[in-house]
């Protein structure tokens, strides 16, 4: 079958979910992020298909974080995914790099005693002050992570909440003339939870990636303990890989 179509020049005959998705993706190909695509009953009667193959479109879409759908609104173009680059930069530097604003809320900010496992991460004693902020991270307006950071206190005494809404952690290490030096990583895939979920504006189990870092300074005592969630449809990583030496 596909010897003599090929002689003859014919081409498989198009599923009517494949004419959709071809036709979306030329809508969203003409689109800018953040603008509304039609509504489901609308594409239906615009393309000829049920409402079923209309929706398995549209699940693809959002799978692929091409759309978003916003429970009462309607379903959006989103943004492209950023990469997220694994350097020690920070938030708001990275952010301004790709020409976006951004921008953070404090949502907590405590000084509570560490506890055994926090204790590990910052290679302190357990009972030891920590300073716990927590924040909501933002870039042209539209929540991207949350970040719960964790510092001793010893390191930044007089540590305050207005800081911390103004300036980047990076740039209080400056200021309290501490060098860091290097850093620790890991990267695991996570959905968010019901908490998590409000907070980033996205159905709760949505795809996130889990970061945990911890910084050291020029003499290998950790500085900060940072675990954040990263929204999964906005992001993607990206390396560079070389071969290792024979």
């Amino acid at each position: 079958m596909e010897a003599s179509m090929s002689r003859s020049g014919l081409r498989p005959v198009q599923t009517k979910r494949e004419r959709l998705r071809e036709a979306l993706e030329t809508l969203l190909g003409q689109s800018k992020p953040g603008d509304m695509i039609p509504a489901e009953r609308e594409m239906c009667s615009l393309y000829d298909v049920s409402r079923g193959t209309v929706r398995l479109v549209l699940d693809d879409l959002v799978s692929e974080g091409r759309i978003e759908r916003r429970h009462g609104s309607g379903t959006y173009v989103t943004q492209p995914k950023m990469a997220v680059m694994l350097s020690m930069t920070s938030f708001t530097e990275d952010m301004k790099r790709r020409g976006l604003r951004p921008a953070s809320r404090v949502l907590e900010f405590t000084t509570r005693a560490a506890d055994s496992k926090l204790a590990r991460h910052l290679v302190i004693s357990p009972g030891v002050d920590v300073y716990t902020v927590k924040r909501l991270r933002l870039a042209d307006d539209r929540p991207m992570a949350i970040e719960i950071l964790h510092v001793p206190a010893v390191r930044m005494p007089r540590l305050k909440r207005c800081d911390v809404e103004t300036k980047s952690f990076y740039q209080l290490v400056d200021e309290h003339n501490i060098v860091l030096t290097s850093g620790s990583e890991t990267i695991d895939a996570t959905v968010v939870d019901d908490e998590e979920a409000l907070l980033l504006e996205v159905p709760v189990h949505s795809p996130a990636f889990l970061f945990q870092r911890t910084a050291y300074d020029d003499e290998g005592s950790p500085i900060e303990y940072v675990r954040s969630i990263y929204r999964g449809d906005r992001y993607r990583i990206e390396l560079d890989l070389k071969p290792s030496p024979a």
